[in-house]
């Protein structure tokens, strides 16, 4: 997924403080903006990155969402330039991803960039690869690890993820089993949401009726 560089687009560094970003902004607006460059459609282009740079890098939320992402696409390139997958690998940038998500608000959380994460460090090619070596211990580690960073998913998200890890899991009576008691704890978890929120509903609209009735 193509990612703009924000900081880049305001001639920052990613460590910039809120003050920084606000007087690149101006700067920047300023000798772009289209009145001071009628008719120079490279200028508004330039101009209208900067204005989007700015909105998303000065509001926490989209900021915070902004940077998973950015986080994410960053590691996946690392990871591309790695030179052999092994199980020590694997498990190594599984802890760093968790440890990530760790740090995370579950409201705020780019959840579709963490399940193509999560895919991509898993897939079929890797799977082979690190079943081949025959450390059972640091595959369950690994699955241990995964399943601990996806926590925060829901079932939509976390499908096609178990069944890579289910894959991996194969053979491992004690491994099938982890990843067989989250699935359970998160079918049972998302039940749970879903009946409280039909349960607040009802209550909402037996409350309104209430007011209702007794307004008349």
């Amino acid at each position: 997924m193509h990612l703009k560089d924000y900081y880049s687009i305001l001639e920052l560094e990613p460590s910039a403080a809120l003050t920084d970003i606000k007087k690149a902004y101006r700067k920047l607006a300023l000798q772009y903006h289209p009145d001071k460059n009628q008719n120079d459609h490279n200028a508004s282009a330039r101009f209208t990155e900067i204005k989007e740079a700015y909105e998303v890098l000065t509001n926490p939320a989209k900021k915070e969402y902004y940077l998973q992402q950015r986080w994410y696409n960053q590691s996946i390139g690392k990871r591309r330039t790695q030179e052999s997958i092994t199980p020590v690998s694997i498990l190594r940038q599984a802890l760093e991803v968790e440890k990530y998500v760790s740090r995370l608000d579950v409201f705020r959380m780019d959840k579709p960039g963490l399940k193509d994460y999560l895919l991509g460090l898993l897939p079929d090619s890797t799977v082979e690869q690190l079943k081949q070596f025959n450390e059972p211990g640091i595959i369950r580690e690994i699955i241990t690890v995964t399943l601990k960073a996806m926590a925060a998913l829901t079932p939509a998200y976390t499908a096609n993820i178990i069944f890579q890890l289910e894959k991996l899991a194969a053979g491992d009576e004690g491994a099938c089993h982890t990843v067989s008691a989250f699935v359970q704890k998160t079918a049972k978890k998302s039940r749970r949401e879903k009946y409280s929120l039909l349960l607040i509903i009802v209550a909402t609209l037996v409350l309104c009726l209430l007011i209702f009735f007794a307004g008349r």
